[in-house]
Parts: C-alpha cells; structure tokens; sequence
C-alpha cells in the first residue's frame, strides 16, 4: 500500500481464510519466456492459489467475470470519493488498465443486483487491521474463479493514491501477491508492478500484470 509519503503500511490483499501470506526469495525469469510475456503467473488460478471464487471480506481472490468492465464510484454520503480520488481513479483505469484487453465504461447508475450488476464499485471507508485497502467479491459468477461485482475499499486521508488504487484495481482482476504467484516470488519482486506487498505512492501496473491480464480476458 502506499500513501504521499511512500511505502507505508502493506497493501490489503483481498482477506483471506486461508494460510497467511510468507514472503520468499525472488525467483529468475525463465530463459526462453517471450520478450512480451508474463515471467510470473500471478493471476487466478495460479499453482499456488486455485481457490474458487467466496465472498466478503474474507473470500478469496477472484477473477472479474467479463472484459467489458462497468464501474462506479461512491458519490454520495459518508463512504464518497472527494473529486481528487476519483480522478486518481479514472487516471489509473486510463494509464495502466485501458491498454489491456479489458474495456471499461462508467455506470453513474449503478446496479447491485441481477445479471447487469456493476462490476467494480470503488469506496472510501475504513479497512479493518493495519491495510490501507481491501478488494473482495460481493456475488459470485457462475463460472469458476469469477466474480460478478467487487468492492474496492479505500481509506481517507490521502491514501487513494495512484499506486493503491492500481493494487487494489488489480485485485479485482484477479491479481495476486508473490507469494501466491508460480513461481513464488519476493512480494517485493520487481516484477509485481503495483501488486508488491507494499506499493509506492505511484507504482505502474507493470508488464507482467498486463500480459496476465490478457491471457485471461
């Protein structure tokens, strides 16, 4: 996670029931991987992480359930985004998301339930322990490892930063830390982009993200 002032506290990994999270050492990029692919599979399912889709706080990571992605932004009562937040927001999805296969749209009606549910609605709220931000699903898809509409929660006070926004962002694609990634790697492995454990005030998605991204969707 990040905040103005740099690493902070660790960047909120969707909360899991399952083991806790241990760091490893880096693993080297495979000799023959292609210039353009992704050295780490840190996307769902991953050899390490292969649990399906649960929800709530503490569910598992998951998969959006589609690349046409909708998503809305609190505007109203005490969990709304200031304008400053959500135009870190709308500068994230542009700069590191749009140019992935994946195609966003914003729903300024949002839907929380049926088949048309919004798929990404980002909040500002506290975040239970020492994380500055949470992901995790609210209705499952159908399909395995999928959910239907996830819920980014952020904390006040300046820590809607680009570099949390795009971690958390990632989450709801599916991403995940290095621990959880084949192979393991650091959870500050370079290569993690914006899904390091602890992510700088404006860290970029990262090629590898972007090439996990869009052998999925």
């Amino acid at each position: 996670m990040a905040s103005q002032q740099g690493t902070r506290r660790a960047a909120g990994l969707i909360a899991l029931a399952v083991a806790g999270l241990f760091a490893t050492a880096p693993s080297s990029p495979a000799a023959d991987v292609e210039p353009d692919a992704a050295s780490i599979d840190n996307i769902v399912p991953t050899a390490n992480y292969s649990f399906d889709c649960r929800t709530g706080e503490n569910g598992t990571v998951c998969q959006s359930d589609n690349a046409s992605v909708s998503y809305y932004m609190d505007s109203g009562g005490a969990n709304k985004l200031e304008d400053d937040d959500k135009r870190v927001v709308r500068d994230v999805i542009a700069s590191e998301y749009a140019p992935t296969d994946l195609a966003f749209s914003y729903d300024s009606t949002p839907s929380w339930s049926g088949d048309s549910e919004t798929d990404i609605y980002y909040s500002e709220a506290s975040v239970p322990g020492s994380a500055e931000g949470i992901t995790f699903c609210n209705a499952v898809a159908p399909r395995a490892y999928r959910c239907d509409q996830q819920y980014v929660r952020i904390e006040g006070g300046g820590h809607y930063t680009p570099g949390l926004a795009c971690h958390e962002t990632g989450h709801a694609f599916g991403l995940l830390h290095g621990n959880r990634s084949y192979p393991q790697v650091g959870m500050q492995d370079n290569r993690l982009g914006c899904m390091k454990k602890s992510v700088s005030f404006d860290q970029p998605l990262g090629s590898n993200q972007k090439s996990n991204i869009n052998s999925v969707y």
